[in-house]
């Protein structure tokens, strides 16, 4: 999972770019790079978070107004600076492209780049890979020196070429030199991909492409489309618009962006992500009070601060008090998405503090967005016990995750995800509470789904019931990308 960005204006975007890098930091924070293009690729790229990356000045060196940029968070290739995107290649004419999401297929495409095309790969990412495939397309004579309705259909050829090879999640934008700017999205859509636009003061045109919505309002952009899946779209010099859909299959984005990654604020394929939540929340406390009438706790208390939305509606739908009984310190990054386990352990006692006058002597009912391995569970929950809650009961937002993710998100291997190898009351015990729900599959869909008119068809929920999209991962296949994943963990 990562946050990507491309700005086409009428004016300088590098400090555009850079804010929205700002706005996209909970989706990656191992990394961030910017690339701006003139007659030239203007780059800077670093380990950390943004702030810790970027300064003044190193902003101001960025010319140009069309430019890319990109925060990562690993589910493929290493942890060093050669990783960090946008990647750039200089033939054919200078293409940079930044990359959300993975490639289930990467080793092998990589391998046919290498010893048949006889290419050189600058890094260990898939995102390499399909630089070099989109390089390839273009890479051609007969390709159109123009930059208009002839060059967009040969553009279209190399990414319907992509679509055809690479297999798993992928949404890109892309710059090219001379020419403009693309952004395209698999055709199974998982990743998210939005688009917007801005009236300019010279009456044309100023377009952005991001993974959410976060910092359109900021920036004077009005949200216009979602890139469709297996859309591509292009922006060339004089700020003409080209789309065109070349790839039709089932559409089954990433349910997990709504619990999880993306922002409360953000609308992604059309859903309000916070709205989302709520329904979430409310569903939720539906089941509870079917199946738990009762347990009626003394306060709900949302473990920050992905799950406030639900536990908010949670509170409301069962007429208990809520309580932000557990205060997050805000300078300290996701654990979900740090590189290792001993991290995000030690990192709970860091950004978590219990608030006694919410806890103690009280029934608390914790809600969360997901279990995954179940050990910051356990440590929050252990904490709130130390601050004399009477009982605790422990509910999910998520139903129990047990395959391990291969299109962008770093779901552990199913011997490390708690719910693929232990009961519901194994899992209780071991978290320590004294009543666990998990949110129903079905009511997590229609939570997201309900009151949008074009609703999803299929979700991707392969960590929750090993239906994977791409329908190419079997047993052999899964054991070797994580194998390849493990490498990458290991390099940290």
């Amino acid at each position: 999972m990562c946050g990507i960005v491309g700005i086409f204006s009428h004016a300088p975007v590098a400090a555009e770019l850079h804010d929205s890098l700002i706005h996209l930091q909970h989706r990656g924070q191992d990394a961030a790079g910017i690339l701006t293009c003139k007659e030239r690729f203007y780059t800077k790229h670093g380990l950390g978070l943004v702030r810790e990356v970027f300064t003044p000045e190193s902003i101001t060196k960025l010319r140009g107004n069309m430019g890319i940029a990109h925060n990562r968070y690993p589910t493929a290739g290493g942890r060093n600076i050669d990783d960090v995107q946008p990647l750039w290649i200089g033939r054919p004419r200078g293409i940079a492209l930044a990359h959300n999401g993975n490639l289930v297929n990467y080793a092998a495409m990589a391998k046919e780049i290498i010893e048949e095309k006889h290419r050189h790969l600058n890094s260990s990412t898939d995102s390499d890979v399909l630089m070099h495939l989109l390089a390839d397309g273009l890479d051609s004579h007969s390709t159109p020196l123009d930059a208009g309705q002839d060059f967009f259909a040969a553009l279209a050829r190399s990414v319907k070429n992509i679509f055809t090879k690479a297999q798993g999640s992928y949404s890109i934008v892309s710059v090219i030199i001379g020419k403009g700017m693309v952004a395209f999205r698999d055709p199974h859509g998982i990743r998210p991909l939005v688009m917007g636009e801005r009236h300019n003061a010279d009456g044309g045109t100023d377009y952005i492409f991001a993974s959410e919505t976060t910092m359109f309002y900021s920036l004077g952009f009005t949200q216009v489309a979602d890139v469709a899946p297996g859309e591509v779209v292009f922006v060339n010099l004089e700020g003409q618009l080209f789309r065109e859909r070349i790839e039709i299959k089932t559409f089954s984005p990433c349910i997990f962006e709504y619990v999880y990654f993306a922002r409360p604020d953000s609308t992604l394929n059309q859903i309000g992500v916070y709205r989302a939540r709520l329904h979430m929340g409310q569903n939720l406390a539906q089941r509870w009070r079917e199946k738990f009438p009762d347990l009626i706790p003394d306060v709900v208390i949302p473990v920050p601060f992905t799950s406030n939305t639900a536990a908010l509606a949670f509170a409301h739908e069962l007429g208990v008090r809520y309580s932000e009984g557990l205060y997050k310190n805000p300078f300290i990054g996701r654990t979900f998405i740090m590189p290792n386990g001993k991290l995000r352990s030690r990192s709970v006692r860091y950004k978590l503090t219990p608030q006694k006058s919410e806890i103690q002597d009280k029934i608390v009912l914790m809600l969360d967005d997901s279990i995954v391995r179940g050990t910051t569970c356990r440590e929050i929950i252990k904490m709130v016990k130390e601050f004399g809650a009477k009982k605790i009961y422990f509910v999910s937002a998520c139903p129990p995750l047990i395959d391990p993710c291969f299109y962008g998100i770093d779901l552990p291997s199913r011997e490390e995800l708690l719910a693929a190898n232990n009961s519901l009351t194994q899992i209780q015990e071991y978290l320590g509470v004294d009543q666990l729900l998990y949110q129903e599959k079905e009511d997590l869909i229609e939570a997201v789904n309900r009151h949008h008119e074009d609703a999803v068809p299929q979700f991707c929920t392969a960590c929750m019931d090993g239906n994977y999209i791409t329908g190419n991962i079997t047993a052999e296949k899964m054991q070797s990308l994580e194998m390849e994943r493990q490498k990458g963990r290991d390099a940290v």
